[in-house]
């Protein structure tokens, strides 16, 4: 790798127009995935050529960058980020930034039973896994391809690599899952970790559902809940939009993350790198910076690519314009996105 040139007068923060201090950053290191989410991406995509995705080593050198301005945690998406080789050596490298407080990883599960301890040892301290239906039959009509004993093996593997917390995401989608979300929370409960209900965003255009017909919220989920579970308010954040509250009696946080019911953008701290190498400011707009341009043509230069990277955050828009009636403004999918 190239020495990378600083600068000592740059500044150690990133803050937005709006007064928000970004110190977030979510990667996407692939768009490929094992799996086809019907809310996520297309059942027959087309992925992006080689050429297009920026390197491992582009990637180390902007989270290094990310970390000089003032990020904290970094947390490593895709697609399905373990499916792209070298990925592990990645989070190695990343993790041994010393400014950095946390390396987090979001995975469908797929690879843990092999890699959950590789990960740990990586310096990933926490770990979110998707999984939306404990039914076999409904996991295999939503992910389209996936084995749902293999994602549970993946989860108790993790368990025993001795993550600081382990956290499971579950989008909900009404007549699909919206009935399961107490046997989820169970689930959590018997297994001493965490979860978090997703309401559904408009990005890209899918086939298999209607996203207004299917939109549940995350009132809604509440409600169910409370049938079996007492939740207690709590002040508890992890960097990310999830409102978390406390299963009265147990270890366990269930968290919500509602980008049409209850707006969280006021406290955006956080921005996301596409694995093409676009700085997204706004996972519900478009306004980014290709970054990746800047790395190639000015290559080894950190004060260049640092100054981009200040520059981006007077173009982070106030608010996202998610309208679940309506057909998606965006057109690219989760996948391409990095959650």
């Amino acid at each position: 790798m190239l020495p990378l040139m600083t600068h000592p007068s740059a500044p150690t923060q990133l803050i937005d127009r709006f007064g928000r201090t970004v110190d977030y950053l979510r990667i996407s290191i692939t768009d490929r995935c094992d799996f086809r989410c019907l809310y996520c991406m297309a059942e027959d995509m087309t992925f992006l050529p080689r050429a297009q995705i920026l390197t491992l080593e582009e990637i180390y050198t902007l989270a290094q960058a990310f970390a000089e301005l003032g990020v904290k945690k970094i947390r490593i998406t895709g697609g399905e980020p373990l499916v792209r080789k070298g990925a592990l050596e990645l989070l190695q490298n990343i993790g041994a930034i010393d400014s950095l407080n946390e390396l987090v990883l979001t995975t469908n599960g797929s690879q843990l039973e092999t890699m959950a301890a590789g990960l740990k040892q990586a310096g990933v301290k926490r770990i979110n896994i998707s999984l939306d239906t404990l039914d076999a039959d409904k996991f295999k009509a939503i992910t389209r391809t996936g084995d749902l004993q293999q994602v549970l093996s993946g989860i108790q593997a993790s368990k025993t690599a001795g993550f600081e917390r382990i956290k499971i995401n579950a989008v909900i989608l009404k007549d699909r899952n919206h009935l399961e979300v107490n046997n989820l929370v169970q689930f959590a409960v018997d297994n001493g970790i965490d979860i978090s209900f997703i309401e559904e965003m408009p990005l890209g255009v899918v086939s298999q559902h209607n996203r207004a017909d299917a939109y549940y919220s995350s009132d809604l989920i509440k409600a169910d809940l409370a049938q079996n579970f007492s939740l207690i308010d709590t002040p508890e954040k992890t960097g990310g939009p999830s409102n978390y509250f406390k299963v009265e009696g147990t270890q366990t946080r269930v968290g919500f993350i509602s980008p049409h019911s209850e707006n969280f953008c006021s406290t955006c701290n956080r921005v996301r790198l596409t694995v093409e190498g676009r700085l997204l400011l706004c996972l519900g707009n478009e306004h980014s910076v290709d970054l990746k341009q800047v790395i190639r043509a000015n290559s080894g230069d950190m004060t260049v690519l640092k100054q981009a990277i200040i520059d981006a955050m007077l173009i982070k828009p106030e608010k996202h314009e998610f309208n679940i009636n309506e057909q998606p403004v965006i057109l690219r999918y989760m996948s391409m996105t990095g959650g």
